[in-house]
């Protein structure tokens, strides 16, 4: 309970921040919001020329985009801290953390906090209602629970690579650059639905970064294209991910040295 109640004081510390330059904090989520138009774009002119990929027609295809982008947003926003960690590591910023008597994760995480990320969200959320009225669902409970679950354990995977990043940091002082690909690139080619890509990448997706769990296999179920009972608890299989992202980041810590810049 303590370290909740200080995760919400840098929460409202965030807020009480980005309010001080409404303006700015204004014109920046709807800078998010208008984004990831240019993505959205893209996928419509595709589809001018070609009716569907791999069986999903246009609206289904943007089921796939837009839950991939809000589960992202989501992670982007409270877990920031983590894909800015470097900047934390090398100005030595970290020893501050370290000899504080709090967990050094939740104060990483409560350093920033990306509010702005909101519109991004929006957005996304807006193409998921479109994309689910187009693709004629027909909407239930246990889809509308798919939907959080997928939101839960996006963001939990999501969130675990940023925390691999974090914990890279510590060995090489500097992200690496091909981080990216499993983050900002995820959000990329998670427009599409995970199985065009081939078997073997739905494999890696599956068993190795579980991309598929929390877009490919939960958006079957929700368009009926696959009625296995499992699927809509694939996303909260997901969450496992964080046990192997948790243990690399504690042990970094453990090896962690000082920068020697505080």
């Amino acid at each position: 309970m303590g370290g909740l109640r200080l995760y919400k004081r840098y929460f409202l510390i965030q807020v009480k921040s980005a309010m001080q330059y409404k303006t700015s904090f204004l014109l920046t989520t709807i800078g998010q919001f208008l984004t990831s138009f240019n993505v959205f774009l893209g996928i419509y002119f595709m589809f001018q020329r070609f009716h569907a990929v791999e069986g999903f027609t246009y609206s289904e295809v943007l089921l796939c985009f837009s839950i991939t982008l809000m589960e992202f947003s989501l992670a982007e926003a409270f877990f920031r801290g983590f894909d800015t960690f470097s900047g934390i590591i090398s100005n030595g910023e970290f020893d501050r953390i370290m000899v504080r008597p709090r967990n050094e994760i939740l104060q990483v995480l409560g350093s920033r906090i990306e509010l702005t990320r909101i519109g991004r969200f929006l957005q996304a959320a807006v193409l998921f209602v479109y994309g689910i009225m187009k693709s004629h669902v027909l909407w239930s409970w246990d889809k509308a629970v798919t939907v959080l679950f997928m939101l839960i354990g996006g963001t939990a995977v999501f969130s675990g690579l940023f925390l691999i990043y974090a914990a890279i940091c510590f060995f090489t002082l500097e992200g690496l650059e091909f981080m990216n690909i499993l983050t900002d690139g995820a959000r990329e080619y998670g427009k599409y639905p995970i199985s065009i890509y081939g078997k073997r990448v739905l494999q890696f997706c599956t068993f190795v970064i579980p991309y598929a769990l929390i877009q490919y296999y939960p958006i079957c179920y929700i368009l009926e294209k696959n009625s296995s009972w499992w699927y809509p608890f694939l996303p909260l299989l997901a969450i496992l991910f964080l046990i192997p992202c948790l243990c690399l980041w504690k042990f970094g810590v453990h090896h962690y040295k000082s920068t020697g810049s505080y």
